[in-house]
C-alpha cells in the first residue's frame, strides 16, 4: 500500500527545499517528523505538514495501516512556475536585472515496511 501527498507553488526555491528533503528520504516518519521539527530551515515547515498530511491519507484509505511501519519511499523536489514572481531590482546606469522568486513542487510517497 502507498500513500501519496502533493504540496504545490510552495514559496521556496527547489535548491533549498532539497536539502531539508535529503535528510529525510528514507526514513521512518516519525524519525522524518523529529529531524522536521528541529530542523532550522524555511523548508522544513512545509514538508512537516505534506508528511503529516500523506500520514493522515495512510490512514483514510486503509483504517488498519500501522502509523509506525510508514516509511518515505519517494520524496521529490521539482521547480514551479516563475511567471508568477518576477521582481526587477534597480541597477547602475538606469539599467535593471530581474530577481526571479523560485516555487516548488513536492512530492511525497509513503510505503510500508
Amino acid at each position: 500500500m502507498e500513500a501519496k501527498a502533493r504540496a504545490r507553488y510552495i514559496r521556496i526555491s527547489p535548491r533549498k527545499a532539497r536539502i531539508v528533503a535529503n535528510l529525510i528520504r528514507n526514513k521512518d516518519v516519525g524519525e522524518a517528523l523529529e529531524i522536521l521539527s528541529f530542523t532550522r530551515r524555511a523548508a522544513a515547515q512545509p514538508l512537516k505538514k505534506l508528511v503529516e498530511s500523506a500520514i493522515a491519507n495512510a490512514k483514510q484509505a486503509s483504517s488498519a495501516v500501522d502509523v509506525d511501519s510508514l516509511f518515505i519511499k519517494s520524496l521529490t523536489v521539482d521547480m514551479g512556475p516563475t511567471r508568477h514572481m518576477r521582481r526587477w531590482r534597480p541597477r547602475a546606469m538606469g539599467r535593471a536585472t530581474r530577481v526571479v522568486k523560485g516555487m516548488s513542487h513536492i512530492n511525497l510517497v509513503l510505503g510500508i515496511r
